[in-house]
Protein backbone atom coordinates (compact mmCIF):
# COMPACT_ATOMS: atom_id res chain seq x y z
CA UNK A 1 0.00 0.00 0.00
CA UNK A 2 1.30 3.73 -1.04
CA UNK A 3 1.02 5.87 1.62
CA UNK A 4 1.25 9.49 0.54
CA UNK A 5 3.50 11.67 1.91
CA UNK A 6 2.79 14.96 3.91
CA UNK A 7 2.93 18.02 1.65
CA UNK A 8 6.01 20.34 2.34
CA UNK A 9 8.15 23.34 1.65
CA UNK A 10 11.85 23.63 1.43
CA UNK A 11 13.00 25.90 3.86
CA UNK A 12 15.28 29.07 2.47
CA UNK A 13 18.56 28.36 5.11
CA UNK A 14 17.37 30.88 7.38
CA UNK A 15 14.31 30.15 9.74
CA UNK A 16 13.65 33.48 10.54
CA UNK A 17 13.25 34.49 7.36
CA UNK A 18 10.83 31.58 6.34
CA UNK A 19 9.33 33.32 9.69
CA UNK A 20 8.68 36.47 7.76
CA UNK A 21 10.50 37.85 10.41
CA UNK A 22 12.52 41.18 10.60
CA UNK A 23 15.93 41.55 9.69
CA UNK A 24 16.39 37.66 9.23
CA UNK A 25 19.82 37.32 8.52
CA UNK A 26 21.27 39.29 11.72
CA UNK A 27 18.64 37.22 13.86
CA UNK A 28 20.42 34.42 12.17
CA UNK A 29 23.95 35.70 12.50
CA UNK A 30 23.10 36.39 16.38
CA UNK A 31 21.48 32.71 17.07
CA UNK A 32 24.91 31.66 15.51
CA UNK A 33 27.16 33.54 17.16
CA UNK A 34 25.11 32.88 20.53
CA UNK A 35 26.19 28.68 19.41
CA UNK A 36 29.70 29.44 18.89
CA UNK A 37 29.53 30.82 22.29
CA UNK A 38 27.31 27.55 23.99
CA UNK A 39 30.11 25.24 22.01
CA UNK A 40 33.26 27.24 23.33
CA UNK A 41 31.78 26.90 26.95
CA UNK A 42 30.84 23.13 26.46
CA UNK A 43 34.11 22.16 24.75
CA UNK A 44 36.25 23.57 27.41
CA UNK A 45 33.93 22.06 30.10
CA UNK A 46 33.20 25.03 31.72
CA UNK A 47 30.84 25.85 34.77
CA UNK A 48 28.50 28.40 34.39
CA UNK A 49 29.57 30.07 37.22
CA UNK A 50 33.39 29.83 35.27
CA UNK A 51 32.19 30.86 31.80
CA UNK A 52 30.43 33.87 33.78
CA UNK A 53 33.91 34.91 35.11
CA UNK A 54 35.83 34.51 31.69
CA UNK A 55 32.92 36.46 29.53
CA UNK A 56 32.94 39.09 32.72
CA UNK A 57 28.61 38.60 32.74
CA UNK A 58 26.77 37.16 35.31
CA UNK A 59 26.41 33.58 35.72
CA UNK A 60 22.10 34.27 34.63
CA UNK A 61 23.34 35.54 30.70
CA UNK A 62 25.41 32.14 30.25
CA UNK A 63 22.06 30.74 31.27
CA UNK A 64 20.35 32.72 28.54
CA UNK A 65 23.46 31.65 25.99
CA UNK A 66 23.08 28.19 26.50
CA UNK A 67 19.56 28.23 26.06
CA UNK A 68 19.87 29.97 22.81
CA UNK A 69 18.22 32.82 24.04
CA UNK A 70 19.66 35.87 21.72
CA UNK A 71 17.79 39.00 23.45
CA UNK A 72 19.79 41.07 25.60
CA UNK A 73 22.67 40.36 23.80
CA UNK A 74 24.11 42.95 20.78
CA UNK A 75 26.12 41.74 17.92
CA UNK A 76 28.95 44.27 19.05
CA UNK A 77 28.68 42.44 22.89
CA UNK A 78 28.57 38.75 21.32
CA UNK A 79 32.09 39.42 19.95
CA UNK A 80 33.35 40.59 22.46
CA UNK A 81 32.00 37.75 24.37
CA UNK A 82 33.96 35.41 21.73
CA UNK A 83 37.39 37.16 22.21
CA UNK A 84 37.10 36.39 25.83
CA UNK A 85 36.92 33.06 25.00
CA UNK A 86 40.23 33.73 22.79
CA UNK A 87 38.33 33.54 19.72
CA UNK A 88 39.75 36.02 16.82
CA UNK A 89 36.45 37.76 14.70
CA UNK A 90 37.02 39.36 11.51
CA UNK A 91 34.68 41.29 9.93
CA UNK A 92 34.65 41.19 6.00
CA UNK A 93 32.40 43.81 3.80
CA UNK A 94 32.55 43.48 0.53
CA UNK A 95 29.66 44.13 -2.49
CA UNK A 96 26.63 42.11 -2.90
CA UNK A 97 26.52 39.99 -5.71
CA UNK A 98 24.59 41.29 -8.93
CA UNK A 99 22.22 37.97 -8.64
CA UNK A 100 21.17 38.33 -5.10
CA UNK A 101 18.42 40.36 -4.18
CA UNK A 102 19.42 42.03 -1.10
CA UNK A 103 22.55 42.44 0.94
CA UNK A 104 22.95 40.60 3.79
CA UNK A 105 24.81 39.45 7.50
CA UNK A 106 26.32 35.98 7.27
CA UNK A 107 28.60 34.37 10.28
CA UNK A 108 31.22 31.77 9.54
CA UNK A 109 32.84 30.18 12.64
CA UNK A 110 35.90 28.06 11.51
Amino acid sequence: MNAKLPEYETGSGNVFADLGLPQPDRRLAKAELIHRIGVLIHERGLTQVRAAEILGIPQPKVSKILRGEVSGFSMDKLMHLLNRLDQDVEIIVKPCPADREHARVNVIAV
